[in-house]
């Protein structure tokens, strides 16, 4: 396969922890390793010094982010670097300023672009009292993403429902995860007595941004439930966000561990029994199969990554999509069969074993290839993306 230079513009890069972050840092480092020329353009990060092998840019904070910043318009800028570097792609992850501004400077030179599909953030508005703004949003997204010669989104459903809405050009690349990293073998009995687990307690986790958005009522509901057919069962919080004040301070008696990283996450995981995942605002959910590669029973809707790897009392709990009593129903059985839970982890850890990121990096390839293609003939109705299957 022709060995490419690819330009990805992104608003969010590690060592910023989120699922966008994650599978963007995990991409380029696939794509390098299999000798492609990988650049990044992003908005300076705090930590980010003098040096730096990426091009960065301009940013302000994101209101309810503050870890985060959206990269302000550079058009001029990014023309200039790519008259003086043409890459054979520009790859728009994010959807800012900086993102439209990749599009607009590709499209002048005419060089090849697509664009990723990672957050659902026009579903996000009402859960900030801004459902008003639900409508522009998915205008200004599905304007965005139509430019390219193609979107990339993880999974079927989310492919089906952007299709709906009158999005084109939608192609299937999912998301790997580390079995190396996320492993049943890192459960620590130390970690789970910190948090007042002995051996027999049942540990129910969630791991995640403590966001409004997050569906974390439910979170809650549903462990009320195992509570109260396993009174000694534990809840463990990892993660951070707008909501996680109100929260330890409403529950002191539940654990808060904060943000975790690499091998102290994947402690976090397996150390865990339950995972509790409620969250309805998706576009694939990485913690989902992470937790699957540490061996948790996890009970989780029936969408996005849950519903392209797990198997209802095969290798998991799914209750349908939005279903509140639906789920804490699927929590009480988890709290009320422990075994089934622990043969349901296993079952998942094998699943996980299957979910590859070098498969990835493949249907990557494969698209930008494509793209590429299409954008040489693009009078030719064989080689346009939006017309391949997912």
């Amino acid at each position: 396969m022709k060995r490419l230079a690819i330009t990805f513009v992104t608003e969010t890069y590690p060592p910023e922890v989120n699922g966008v972050a994650m599978t963007l840092g995990r991409m380029v480092a696939g794509l390098r390793a299999r000798g492609h020329q990988i650049s990044v353009i992003r908005p300076r990060q705090a930590h980010d010094g003098g040096a730096s092998d990426d091009t960065l840019v301009r940013g302000l904070r994101i209101p309810n982010y503050p870890e985060l910043r959206f990269g302000l318009p550079a058009t001029r800028r990014l023309a200039a670097l790519w008259r003086a570097q043409r890459p054979d792609l520009v790859v728009a992850v994010t959807e800012g300023p900086l993102g439209w501004s990749a599009l607009r400077a590709a499209r002048q030179l005419g060089i090849a672009a697509i664009s990723e599909f990672h957050t659902n953030f026009h579903t996000y508005s009402e859960h900030y009292g801004m459902a008003w703004l639900e409508r522009p949003l998915r205008g200004y997204l599905r304007q965005f993403h139509n430019r390219n010669l193609a979107t990339l989104v993880p999974s079927s459903d989310v492919r089906d429902q952007l299709a709906a809405q009158g999005f084109t050009g939608l192609q299937i690349v999912a998301r790997g995860v580390d079995t190396q990293l996320f492993d049943p073998a890192r459960r620590s009995p130390s970690l789970r007595a910190s948090w007042g687990a002995g051996p027999d307690t049942l540990v129910a986790c969630y791991v995640g941004r403590m966001a409004p958005e997050k569906n974390l009522p439910l979170v809650l509901a549903a462990f009320r439930a195992m509570k109260a057919i396993r009174p000694d069962s534990q809840l463990v919080w990892t993660g951070d966000g707008p909501e996680r004040t109100a929260l330890q301070a409403a529950h002191p008696e539940q654990c808060f561990t904060g943000m975790q990283h690499g091998e102290a996450l994947a402690q976090h995981y397996a150390s865990a029994d339950v995972f509790l995942f409620p969250s309805t605002t998706e576009t694939y959910g990485n913690v989902t199969i992470e937790a699957m590669a540490s061996g948790l029973g996890v009970v989780a809707y029936d969408y996005a990554s849950a519903r392209a790897h797990l198997r209802h009392n095969v290798n998991g709990l799914v209750a349908e999509f939005d279903d509140d009593a639906g789920f804490i129903e699927q929590a009480s059985y988890a709290a009320s069969h422990p075994q089934v839970m622990r043969e349901l982890g296993k079952a998942a850890r094998q699943t996980a074993e299957a979910i590859s990121w070098d498969s990835v990096v493949s249907q990557f390839e494969t698209v930008a290839q494509a793209a590429l293609a299409s954008h040489r003939r693009p009078n030719d109705p064989t080689t346009r993306v939006a017309q391949m299957e997912g």
